[in-house]
């Protein structure tokens, strides 16, 4: 079996994802500062896809999907009911209290990356800033057992454990994945799970961890739209995501 049929990426085309990861990441935190009220989310997108070519990538998420319905923007926007995939649009415009998701994807010399992050809009509710910050550690947490001779199911659990510990709920209809030859890969890597189970992790895998937490219950809800996902309950959600490699010392964040 070649690298390309595992999904185990050479070191050589792990570097590439590294310095492509390292990009992206600067990408997605500057349009992050850019979050305030009154801006919308159509000029959030504009600013990240300019950024991302600016830093020579192509955004990956820009024509992604079905041919019917590709997705039209490099950036998801997903505003506080929203877990995930929202589209960028002008008369989203963004308002104190609000906490919005910005899920940003790359391709650079052929290979990808994805990551995310789940920002406050000024002042927010206690009950806003709890969720962002579990949902944040979750992902630390889990990264901590993305290592060679795990599996999938520690990943999963480390996010459901500290979820639900912390009074939150996790979404089931949803998962991370692989990426570097593609958008999104094999194996899936879901946000619950079991301790020692699913697929073994193996050195080169490399994987997208995005835990995806809900305020309310876990149903969600797929909009007309057929790309915004949302919470059944119109309660918040947080979305975090890293690229990250597997090694035989522990995990490789790439982004």
């Amino acid at each position: 079996m070649n690298s390309r049929e595992g999904y185990v990426k050479t070191q050589s085309e792990i570097e590439i994802i590294a310095e492509g990861g390292k990009r992206l990441r600067e990408c997605l935190y500057a349009t992050a500062e850019l979050v305030r009220p009154g801006i919308t989310t159509a000029e959030l997108n504009d600013f990240a896809e300019k950024a991302m070519k600016k830093a020579g990538g192509r955004p990956s998420f820009i024509g992604y999907g079905p041919k019917n319905n590709p997705f039209p923007s490099g950036l998801c926007t997903s505003i506080n009911d929203v877990v995930v995939h929202g589209i960028p649009s002008s008369k989203d415009i963004l308002k104190e209290g609000d906490i919005i998701g910005l899920d940003i994807g790359m391709e650079y010399k052929g290979l990808y990356t994805d990551t995310a992050i789940t920002v406050p809009v000024g002042k927010v509710s206690q009950e806003a800033t709890s969720l962002i910050s579990v949902t944040k550690k979750s992902l630390d947490a889990a990264i901590k057992q993305a290592v060679h001779g795990n599996r999938i199911g520690d990943i999963s659990f480390a996010i459901q454990s500290m979820v639900e510990a912390a009074g939150f709920s996790v979404v089931r209809d949803l998962v991370g994945h692989g990426v570097g030859y593609a958008v999104h890969e094999d194996p899936s890597v879901p946000c619950f799970g079991k301790k020692g189970t699913g697929e073994l992790l193996e050195a080169g895998m490399v994987i997208a961890i995005e835990p995806m937490v809900c305020e309310g219950k876990p149903s969600v809800v797929f909009e007309e739209d057929g790309w915004t996902i949302s919470t059944r309950d119109g309660k918040l959600a947080a979305h975090f995501e890293h690229t990250l490699a597997i090694t035989k010392n522990g995990a490789r964040i790439l982004t």
